[in-house]
């Protein structure tokens, strides 16, 4: 990237809290990125209001609106692209988008999900993680792909799963890792660190053949 910040788009549905915490790496300068746009699909998203508290850009893309998917996917893609932004980020985002949408922002559309992918795909994974006895679980960065929680994954966290947890306290321990992993992947964005090349990530100008991780549980390889 050149010296000046990176361009953001955030996608969300629900409170927004990752939208908020990258918000706060932008205005706190520790990631060198500016949010251009919050676009959210649910008028009632808590979000807005907390968005729009930062004095950030927002608007309402209500998907009940829009009889067909590609309709409403066609308006997104024309909000985003008439922002200005340069990487898209899915903060609580709870459609499914198509192959064509991730498609058109190939390499410039990132995920956050609450399992260590690509175990727990999907919904629930709290739940899941305790019933099948875990010992770890996690949060992963991701590019985001035409497969469900698929593409590639850059950033993890782990944490250890406790006897006593419950899906509450895993999840507000997951939160608090999300609030750290997903600022500093955009902050590599922006810093040139990370790239996407021939249709992989780079990292430091080498194949990012796995994710890199943090938290509670470093693994021994790929440790940043």
């Amino acid at each position: 990237m050149s010296a000046a910040s990176l361009p953001l788009a955030i996608l969300i549905s629900g409170r927004g809290n990752n939208m908020l915490a990258i918000a706060q790496a932008c205005i706190t300068g520790a990631v060198r990125a500016r949010i251009v746009t919050v676009i959210a699909d649910r008028p009632s998203a808590a979000g807005i209001a907390a968005a729009r508290g930062l004095q950030l850009p927002v608007s309402v893309l209500s998907h009940a609106d829009y009889a067909e998917r590609s309709r409403f996917e066609a308006a997104l893609a024309a909000a985003i692209d008439a922002s200005g932004a340069q990487l898209v980020v899915l903060a609580g985002f709870m459609r499914i988008l198509t192959s064509g949408f991730t498609r058109r922002y190939t390499g410039r559309l990132l995920n956050i999900h609450p399992s260590l992918l690509p175990d727990y795909a999907g919904l629930d994974t709290h739940r899941r993680v305790l019933a099948a006895g875990e010992i770890q679980h996690g949060v992963s960065v991701h590019y985001v792909n035409d497969q469900l929680d698929g593409g590639p994954v850059v950033r993890q966290a782990r944490i250890r799963v406790h006897a006593d947890d419950t899906v509450d306290s895993l999840s507000a321990r997951i939160h608090r890792q999300e609030h750290i992993i997903y600022p500093q992947v955009i902050g590599w964005i922006a810093d040139g660190r990370l790239q996407w090349r021939d249709g992989a990530p780079w990292f430091d100008g080498r194949p990012l053949l796995q994710p890199t991780v943090s938290g509670e549980i470093d693994a021994k390889a790929g440790t940043v």
